[in-house]
């Protein structure tokens, strides 16, 4: 059974430039403050190395998850509507039968 829910008005949704930028800037700063922290730390350099790596591999995978879960929301919309223009194919057929 699919999690998204499919029955939502195909409603393009468009995010402002003021979101972007504050999406991108939270981003960078976060990101930044993060790497910072790890430079600054009173340890060995092979540790930071380490660190930073598992930071950056966070980061991979956090946008990997997102945009994995945007496509398969996409296809789930795409799947119901495909269905959707089956079934009033369908209910036209039957009416236009019904009708002679």
């Amino acid at each position: 059974m699919n999690s998204f829910d499919t029955n939502l008005p195909n409603v393009a949704t468009t995010q402002s430039s003021g979101w972007l930028a504050f999406s991108y800037a939270s981003f960078g700063i976060s990101l930044l403050m993060v790497m910072g922290g790890v430079v600054l730390m009173p340890i060995d350099l092979w540790l930071r190395g380490y660190l930073a790596l598992g930071v950056l591999m966070v980061v991979q995978s956090s946008i990997t998850l997102s945009k994995t879960l945007r496509d398969a929301a996409e296809s789930a919309r795409l799947v119901n509507r495909v269905e959707t223009a089956r079934t009033e194919k369908l209910l036209m057929g039957a009416m236009s039968e019904q009708g002679r």
